[in-house]
Protein backbone atom coordinates (compact mmCIF):
# COMPACT_ATOMS: atom_id res chain seq x y z
CA UNK A 1 0.00 0.00 0.00
CA UNK A 2 0.92 3.70 -1.12
CA UNK A 3 1.55 5.89 2.22
CA UNK A 4 0.47 9.80 1.30
CA UNK A 5 2.94 11.01 3.25
CA UNK A 6 3.13 14.43 0.99
CA UNK A 7 -0.81 14.69 1.47
CA UNK A 8 -0.01 14.57 5.21
CA UNK A 9 2.75 17.34 5.16
CA UNK A 10 0.57 19.45 4.08
CA UNK A 11 -2.26 18.93 6.64
CA UNK A 12 0.39 18.62 9.29
CA UNK A 13 2.11 22.06 8.37
CA UNK A 14 -1.89 23.44 8.69
CA UNK A 15 -2.30 21.35 12.42
CA UNK A 16 0.33 22.93 13.83
CA UNK A 17 -0.83 26.29 13.82
CA UNK A 18 -3.86 25.30 15.28
CA UNK A 19 -4.43 26.58 18.76
CA UNK A 20 -4.14 23.51 21.77
CA UNK A 21 -7.66 22.20 22.74
CA UNK A 22 -8.99 21.83 26.16
CA UNK A 23 -9.59 17.66 26.80
CA UNK A 24 -10.46 15.66 29.81
CA UNK A 25 -9.31 12.04 30.58
CA UNK A 26 -12.17 9.46 29.33
CA UNK A 27 -12.83 11.80 26.10
CA UNK A 28 -12.97 9.72 22.91
CA UNK A 29 -11.80 12.13 19.91
CA UNK A 30 -11.40 12.27 16.32
CA UNK A 31 -7.32 12.70 16.10
CA UNK A 32 -5.02 14.16 13.74
CA UNK A 33 -2.38 10.61 13.63
CA UNK A 34 -1.03 11.15 10.03
CA UNK A 35 0.73 9.40 7.90
CA UNK A 36 3.44 6.89 9.83
CA UNK A 37 5.95 3.96 9.48
CA UNK A 38 5.69 0.88 8.79
CA UNK A 39 3.52 -0.71 11.10
CA UNK A 40 2.36 2.17 13.39
CA UNK A 41 -1.31 3.53 13.29
CA UNK A 42 -2.07 5.80 10.35
CA UNK A 43 -4.84 7.82 10.59
CA UNK A 44 -7.57 7.94 7.17
CA UNK A 45 -9.50 9.80 4.97
CA UNK A 46 -8.50 13.47 3.91
CA UNK A 47 -7.28 14.64 7.16
CA UNK A 48 -5.50 11.50 8.23
CA UNK A 49 -8.23 10.86 11.12
CA UNK A 50 -8.37 8.40 13.58
CA UNK A 51 -10.51 8.11 17.57
CA UNK A 52 -8.75 8.03 20.23
CA UNK A 53 -9.24 7.91 24.57
CA UNK A 54 -7.73 10.55 25.92
CA UNK A 55 -5.89 8.23 29.20
CA UNK A 56 -4.03 10.93 31.01
CA UNK A 57 -3.22 15.04 31.02
CA UNK A 58 0.11 16.44 30.75
CA UNK A 59 -0.55 20.22 30.70
CA UNK A 60 -2.40 22.52 28.50
CA UNK A 61 -0.43 20.88 24.91
CA UNK A 62 0.01 17.04 25.26
CA UNK A 63 -2.24 14.45 26.44
CA UNK A 64 -1.45 10.26 26.23
CA UNK A 65 -3.82 8.88 24.15
CA UNK A 66 -4.65 4.77 22.84
CA UNK A 67 -5.77 4.95 19.38
CA UNK A 68 -9.21 3.00 18.57
CA UNK A 69 -9.83 0.56 15.53
CA UNK A 70 -12.49 -1.08 13.90
CA UNK A 71 -11.03 -4.46 13.79
CA UNK A 72 -12.44 -7.22 15.41
CA UNK A 73 -9.24 -9.49 15.57
CA UNK A 74 -8.82 -11.06 19.05
CA UNK A 75 -5.19 -10.16 20.22
CA UNK A 76 -4.14 -9.25 24.47
CA UNK A 77 -3.64 -5.55 23.25
CA UNK A 78 -6.64 -4.53 21.55
CA UNK A 79 -9.12 -3.86 24.68
CA UNK A 80 -12.97 -4.04 24.11
CA UNK A 81 -14.41 -0.10 24.07
CA UNK A 82 -17.77 -0.48 22.93
CA UNK A 83 -19.64 1.36 20.41
CA UNK A 84 -18.12 4.19 19.01
CA UNK A 85 -19.03 6.47 15.92
CA UNK A 86 -22.02 3.39 15.59
CA UNK A 87 -18.87 0.85 15.19
CA UNK A 88 -17.42 -1.67 17.83
CA UNK A 89 -13.96 -0.32 18.41
CA UNK A 90 -11.18 -1.62 20.36
CA UNK A 91 -8.06 -0.04 21.65
CA UNK A 92 -4.89 -0.60 19.96
CA UNK A 93 -2.69 -0.70 23.36
CA UNK A 94 0.61 -1.44 21.28
CA UNK A 95 0.01 1.98 20.18
CA UNK A 96 -0.28 4.30 23.16
CA UNK A 97 1.48 7.77 23.14
CA UNK A 98 1.73 11.21 24.11
CA UNK A 99 0.34 13.75 21.16
CA UNK A 100 0.05 17.72 21.08
CA UNK A 101 -3.41 18.55 21.58
CA UNK A 102 -3.25 20.38 18.46
CA UNK A 103 -3.68 16.78 16.88
CA UNK A 104 -7.25 16.84 18.98
CA UNK A 105 -10.05 17.60 15.98
CA UNK A 106 -13.79 17.12 17.08
CA UNK A 107 -14.84 15.35 20.46
CA UNK A 108 -16.99 11.97 19.72
CA UNK A 109 -17.90 11.52 23.71
CA UNK A 110 -16.68 10.36 26.53
CA UNK A 111 -15.84 6.32 27.30
CA UNK A 112 -17.96 4.73 29.64
CA UNK A 113 -16.79 4.89 33.70
CA UNK A 114 -16.41 1.02 34.21
CA UNK A 115 -14.99 0.54 30.81
CA UNK A 116 -12.02 3.38 31.44
CA UNK A 117 -11.36 2.42 34.78
CA UNK A 118 -10.76 -0.87 33.00
CA UNK A 119 -8.82 -0.22 30.36
CA UNK A 120 -6.25 1.82 32.54
CA UNK A 121 -5.66 -1.06 34.36
CA UNK A 122 -4.96 -3.13 31.77
CA UNK A 123 -2.45 -0.58 30.43
CA UNK A 124 -1.14 -0.43 34.24
CA UNK A 125 -0.55 -4.76 33.69
CA UNK A 126 1.04 -4.13 29.98
CA UNK A 127 3.85 -1.51 31.15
Amino acid sequence: MQKDFDGWNTVKKKTNKEASRLYTVREIWWCQFGINIGTEQDGSGERFLRPAVILRGFGPDACLVVPLTKSQRTHPLRFPVGIVDEKEARANLSQIRVIDTKRLVEKIGFLDKDIFKSLKKTVRDIL
